[in-house]
């Protein structure tokens, strides 16, 4: 199992949240302070080459118009990284193809990136979560074309040419596609893709070989989401081979009280809200997927659930906190419980969670927890897991 070191790079020096109406979209920008911004930003990427040197990867992502998420460009992020660190695997996740004009930017900036990091970089797409419809005014009922259309023109542009060619697509038509430079990996950089609300579009990456990420969900939706990728899963021989990602609130400490008050300042993300117009656009999601919703199935994130306990939130595996052997306990439970997965992708900063008792929580996990989980197999697909058993 591999484990990523993750922060949204959260501007936590607002006003109570409580006293917010949203924090998305529409919260006026002159609460942010650029001199602290500036701080936070260095903050931030020290936090990134500090995991580097305790041997995780990093992993990284953009999110547009909120205090959740002031890294607007994870380009720009996963440039600087693969500059100014040498061990971990560098992963964005991700491009946000579906809002952005033009694919073939995307593929330059990434084949630049894979060139700097010597071949570190995995390369994650998403269409976008619901409230980045309003920041980049694009149509809700075409974002799934979007992004499909979207990676195929990258991976063709990727593969060597020995001339220019063209793409017709829906929503890209171009001539004398020739991409300067080409990627440091051959035949391009692992594929990752998120999601939660498609089964179609989880075993479609499946078939292609991309790795599968999902965020904070509880372990039913998770075991319902890795089970549908692994029964379309083939090894395609793409770099990475293909496999599944979770993402929990990660917090490691010394004491479980400790751990306690550190997983707590997690939930700052959590708490986060947006008004209800920018939660879910029409046509955004499926029809069923809004009736099971309506039913309070089927997420891990809706206001209902972010309701309740801590203690909840770690039992569904939305949060992972405690000692060093409490921690690995709870990540084997989990791996256990939704049938195994390959990447731990954990959000270890959060709110105001500062930098001392980050980098304190994320080195026990490195020196004291990692070596207990390193070793969990790696993603099979179902007809062989029955097979094993």
């Amino acid at each position: 199992m591999d484990a990523w070191h993750f922060t949204e790079m959260p501007y936590p020096n607002l006003p109570p949240i409580d006293s917010l109406s949203t924090m998305r979209v529409s919260l006026p920008n002159k609460l942010f302070d650029p001199k602290i911004g500036a701080d936070l930003y260095n903050r931030y990427l020290d936090e990134y080459m500090i995991a580097d040197d305790l041997g995780l990867n990093l992993l990284c992502n953009e999110h547009h118009q909120t205090a959740t998420c002031i890294d607007v460009a994870a380009p720009l992020t996963a440039a600087i990284l693969a500059r100014q660190t040498s061990k971990g695997r560098i992963c964005i996740l991700g491009n946000p193809i579906a809002n952005r004009g033009d694919p073939l930017r995307i593929a330059e900036e990434m084949a630049m990136i894979d060139c700097i990091s010597h071949g570190r970089l995995d390369v994650g797409f998403v269409r976008g979560v619901p409230y980045e419809i309003f920041a980049a005014n694009t149509n809700p009922t075409t974002t799934v074309e979007r992004l499909w259309e979207g990676i195929d023109l990258v991976v063709k542009a990727w593969a060597p040419c020995d001339e220019p060619f063209n793409f017709e697509g829906r929503f890209t038509q171009r001539r004398a596609i020739n991409l300067w430079p080409r990627p440091y990996q051959t035949p391009h950089p692992g594929i990752w893709i998120t999601g939660s609300s498609d089964l179609e579009n989880i075993k479609r990456a499946a078939g292609r070989g991309f790795v599968f990420a999902t965020f904070l969900q509880p372990h039913e939706k998770v075991k319902w989401m890795f089970d549908g990728y692994r029964s379309a899963y083939r090894d395609t021989g793409l770099p990475g081979g293909g496999g599944t990602a979770y993402m929990p609130l990660v917090y490691t400490a010394d004491t479980e009280e400790e751990a306690e008050k550190g997983a707590k300042e997690l939930t700052w993300y959590l708490n986060a809200k947006a008004e209800p117009q920018y939660r879910n656009p029409p046509g955004y999601v499926p029809v069923d997927f809004n009736v099971n919703a309506l039913k309070g199935t089927f997420t891990g994130r809706t206001d209902a659930m972010r309701a309740k306990t801590m203690e909840f939130l770690k039992e569904e595996g939305v949060m992972v906190y405690g000692t060093p052997d409490s921690v690995a306990k709870q990540i084997k439970r989990l791996y256990d419980l939704v049938g195994g997965f390959d990447h731990l992708l954990m959000m270890q900063q959060a709110g105001w969670l500062d930098h001392a008792r980050t980098v304190k929580s994320m080195s026990l996990f490195a020196k004291e927890v990692y070596p207990q989980i390193r070793d969990l197999p790696r993603t099979k697909p179902l007809e062989s897991r029955a097979a094993a058993e």
